[in-house]
Order: structure tokens, then C-alpha cells, then sequence
């Protein structure tokens, strides 16, 4: 299941950044996504941040990281639907197409070095999951 959870958090949670930019442009800075138990651990779900399609993990040890929804080798938007897991003590994220292996903190691609990821950081705030956009 994917769901667009930034719709519901923002409705019901969405602090507004008083440097943000006027609507229609995408504004740096951390924006409120969903509660942590929205997210099932060891499975993702596709998010709307600011404009931008970004997939969402929460790894079964309480970790959450957020990347680009986007599968940087064939462009389909794709990756909430990948197979997570590690290399060693690295969390990551397989492309469900071609099964490209991204770390999930950095976005760096272990078998393609010319590929790569957008990763963004997350924070936890009050039980609720924030990504940081740039």
C-alpha cells in the first residue's frame, strides 16, 4: 500500500516556517510528514514533502530515513515499493525494477557508483516523523 500520508499530518499538524516561501515555491527547512506509527517497520510509503515525491522507511530498530520516491536508473517512481535492508551496519534500500542497492542515509548506489539517490534527514519530534527539505 502507498499512501500520500503528508496530506492528513498537514491538515492536522503543519507548522508553518514564518521564513517560509509564498505558496507554489518549495521553502527550505523541516517539514511535519506523519506520526511514526504510520509507518510500519521494514516497509515504506510514498509522501508528498514540499512538492516533492519522497519515499519513507522506518527500519524494525526505530530508525527513519526518507529518499527521493524517484528510481535514479530508470526515472519511475518507484522506491517505497524497494526491499530493505543492510550491507553491514549501512541500512538500505534495493529499487524494486532492477534491484540497484542504495544506502539509505547517504544515497550512494553500491553496485553503479554513477548513480545516486537524494537522501534527506528526518528528525522525531513529539512521536511525529519531520523531513528536512533543501
Amino acid at each position: 500500500m502507498t499512501a500520500v500520508l503528508e496530506s492528513a499530518a498537514r491538515d492536522a499538524l503543519h507548522v508553518e516556517d514564518p521564513s517560509a516561501e509564498p505558496a507554489g515555491r518549495s521553502a527550505a527547512g523541516w517539514r511535519r510528514v506523519c506520526a511514526v506509527a504510520d509507518l510500519e517497520p521494514g516497509w515504506g510509503e510514498a509522501a508528498l514533502v514540499s512538492g516533492r515525491q519522497v519515499a519513507l522507511f522506518r527500519t524494525v530498530n526505530g530508525e527513519v530515513f526518507a529518499v527521493a520516491q524517484q528510481d535514479p536508473a530508470t526515472g519511475a517512481h518507484v522506491m517505497a515499493r524497494g526491499i530493505t535492508g543492510s550491507r553491514g551496519s549501512r541500512p538500505t534500500i534495493a529499487s524494486p525494477l532492477h534491484k540497484e542497492v542504495y544506502d539509505l542515509e547517504t544515497g550512494e548506489c553500491f553496485g553503479s557508483p554513477e548513480l545516486s539517490l537524494a537522501s534527506y534527514r528526518t528528525r522525531i519530534v513529539d512521536g511525529f516523523i519531520d523531513v528536512e527539505v533543501r
